[in-house]
């Protein structure tokens, strides 16, 4: 899977700040289950919930457990550690004992492949 942004990973016809690299083929993704990429140096989860991707920084910010092994539900990922959720859409932290969201990048499906947005959306 991808680990580097710019010239090489990007998607042609995009400007710098919005690059994207691409992850691997979508049906790498299975739903319910979040896998860990390297974009830009940062570990992003991706994660599938309904048919839709959505990416998160891979590092809970309570416990510092990985997002990507933690149960998904009702749009909503678990952190494996302390049980913490996190919203998919926003990062948004749900209930105790989190209480600082997480980075969310954009992610796309474009032709079978799955993309993720190199800097986390703002």
């Amino acid at each position: 899977m991808g680990e580097a942004c710019g010239q090489a990973g990007q998607q042609a016809g995009t400007s710098p700040d919005d690059a994207r690299i691409d992850v691997g083929p979508s049906e790498d993704f299975a739903e319910g289950a979040g896998w860990p990429v390297q974009v830009g140096g940062a570990t992003v989860a991706v994660i599938r919930f309904h048919g839709k991707l959505y990416g998160l920084h891979d590092r809970c910010t309570h416990g510092n457990a990985q997002l990507s092994l933690g149960w998904v539900d009702e749009g909503w990922v678990e952190c494996p550690l302390h049980q913490g959720r996190f919203e998919l859409a926003t990062g948004k932290p749900l209930c105790d004992p989190v209480t600082e969201a997480v980075a969310c990048y954009e992610v796309h499906e474009i032709e079978g492949r799955v993309w993720v947005r190199c800097r986390p959306a703002e």
